[in-house]
């Protein structure tokens, strides 16, 4: 069996695989696929995946529409044929040692286990705990977590379910997808360790202050509000999750494009939230 499988889910981006490819081939640990979930409605990625596999890569295309992140990733995990899943964005790299410095990670029969990488743009965060914890992650204390840094046991999924394909880009709960599979893994009991040893690189993008961004960021907020009530954490999450935004800009004095952009990003939790509880039933 391969060891470990990597999710490419990929819409839109073209040349941002060819140093993704690089740093895969680059790979000091060779067991693994790559698995390109492509959602395009043309032929562009057909060369770079063509020029993947000449570098030696292991590469499965695999076409999937409409697009939908979330969905995408589970046609991926549902084809991986790797004990141990990962999930790299399409404009990510890693580090030549990255699966390396996991390989001991790997070696673990538990299907209750997974890791986060290190995203190196991102920093250390503070207070760094070895290990993620349902108490933490319910309160939004401990280490944040993007996709393209989680890798989990194949066999997790099916004790879990796959990614929630109602939360993601492009959808109404535009994220928290990625939040919402750690907290389900927590809950089930599954340890998740932070190996700050294996590096993952991604470009950090600050938001531009007119109100496409603030769309945009009030579109990714709704995530967080359907984690609320998709998870029933505790009233007092919420409140602080809806201050936060407002708060932090009002106590450095930024009046202006600093406080517009939590606006929204408040506008955009509440609707997350209200609306995640009107399609229960």
């Amino acid at each position: 069996m391969t060891a470990v499988s990597l999710i490419v889910a990929t819409v839109g981006r073209t040349t941002e695989l060819r140093p993704l490819f690089d740093s895969f081939a680059a790979q000091t640990f060779k067991d693994f696929e790559v698995i390109v979930v492509d959602q395009n409605d043309d032929d562009r990625l057909v060369s770079y995946i063509q020029r993947g596999r000449m570098l030696g890569l292991q590469i499965k295309h695999i076409r999937h529409h409409p697009a939908n992140l979330s969905a995408a990733r589970n046609v991926g995990i549902e084809a991986a044929i790797g004990e141990w899943v990962g999930f790299p964005d399409d404009d990510c790299w890693y580090e030549s040692d990255l699966l390396e410095k996991l390989k001991h990670r790997f070696a673990c029969p538990d299907p209750l286990s997974g890791a986060a990488v290190q995203w190196v743009e991102e920093g250390l965060p503070p207070n760094l705990m070895p290990n993620l914890s349902w108490e933490r992650s319910c309160r939004f204390r401990d280490m944040p977590t993007a996709s393209f840094q989680l890798f989990f046991h194949r066999k997790l999924f099916d004790q879990i379910g796959n990614f929630d394909c109602r939360l993601g880009v492009g959808l109404f709960f535009g994220a928290g997808e990625e939040t919402d599979l750690v907290l389900r893994a927590l809950r089930a009991g599954a340890l998740l360790t932070f190996e700050s040893e294996a590096k993952v690189h991604h470009p950090i993008k600050i938001p531009a202050p007119n109100p496409q961004a603030r769309h945009a960021a009030r579109l990714r907020a709704r995530g967080a509000g359907a984690l609320w009530a998709k998870h029933d954490l505790p009233s007092w999450v919420v409140i602080r999750g809806l201050a936060a935004p407002v708060v932090r800009p009002l106590m450095s004095g930024s009046f202006g494009s600093d406080l517009a952009l939590g606006l929204a990003v408040v506008r955009g939790r509440i609707d997350g939230l209200l609306n995640w509880r009107r399609q229960q039933p």
